[in-house]
């Protein structure tokens, strides 16, 4: 059989050029051995006529040629690493927070309000639930006076048709909270939106419906000093091509006597 040492001279193997006696450097040449796509040199190993010795000169060349194939640096060079590759030798960035406290102790918005002395009596006895223990009360948790402890917003609705009358923003003070602000209102409803608090009014026309008001007031308002201060204000009229124009009244129902 051929050894390794007689093949043709210039034959290329997967990109490899393998010199004979002819080649850049042959077997018998300066140095003996073989040159790499990159010009790094590896010597070679005589093939015996073993079996062994074959199968294990095989091995080596193989070998051999998948350092040729990354340069013989181990390095990648058939492109960019996957995408997943590299996030995952990416840092995690650190998330720093800021703008106040981060979490809510959860309060009791029916107490908070039977026990506020700026609400009116009457409209603690008319606080009752709906169904069971179930109060008609929302209530928010935000940072809207920058106060040690989250700010409350308690809006307070009507149990038939869940229309607001009335909202309230309670401020941690020393250890207790106190009623920084209040609306009293028909169709009333407050929420925090990124600091600021967002009054909405419906607008009702003669005659509109309690689910179809005419428009509605938007009221920004910002803490300043020791009180919210109205910041904007947008109004909106609605479409009254939409809600209550294609519903017909139900007709009265008839008398007896009739």
């Amino acid at each position: 059989m051929r050894g390794l040492d007689g093949e043709a001279d210039g034959r290329r193997h997967d990109g490899v050029r393998h010199g004979g006696s002819g080649g850049i450097h042959g077997d018998d040449g300066p140095g003996g051995g073989e040159r790499c796509g990159t010009g790094r040199r590896r010597r070679r190993r005589t093939a015996r006529a073993t079996g062994l010795t074959a199968t294990a000169g095989v091995v080596a060349l193989g070998l051999f040629l998948a350092s040729c194939s990354t340069g013989g640096t181990g390095s990648r060079d058939e492109g960019a690493a996957r995408t997943d590759e590299v996030a995952a030798a990416a840092p995690t960035p650190s998330v720093t927070t800021t703008g106040g406290p981060q979490s809510a102790e959860r309060v009791d918005p029916i107490a908070l309000l039977k026990a506020d002395p700026k609400i009116g009596e009457r409209l603690k006895a008319d606080l009752k639930p709906c169904v069971a223990d179930a109060y008609p009360v929302d209530a928010s948790y935000g940072n809207l006076t920058n106060a040690p402890a989250p700010d409350v917003v308690v809006n307070v609705m009507t149990c038939g048709d869940a229309v607001g009358i009335g909202t309230y923003v309670y401020r941690m003070r020393s250890d207790r909270y106190e009623n920084v602000f209040m609306a009293e209102d028909a169709a009333v409803y407050a929420t925090i939106d990124r600091g600021d608090l967002v009054v909405t009014k419906q607008v009702y026309a003669k005659g509109d419906p309690v689910a179809y008001p005419s428009g509605e007031d938007v009221i920004t308002y910002r803490w300043s000093g020791n009180k919210f201060t109205q910041h904007d204000w947008v109004h909106n009229d609605y479409s009254r091509a939409l809600g209550d124009a294609g519903v017909e009244e139900p007709a009265p129902a008839a008398s007896p006597a009739d």
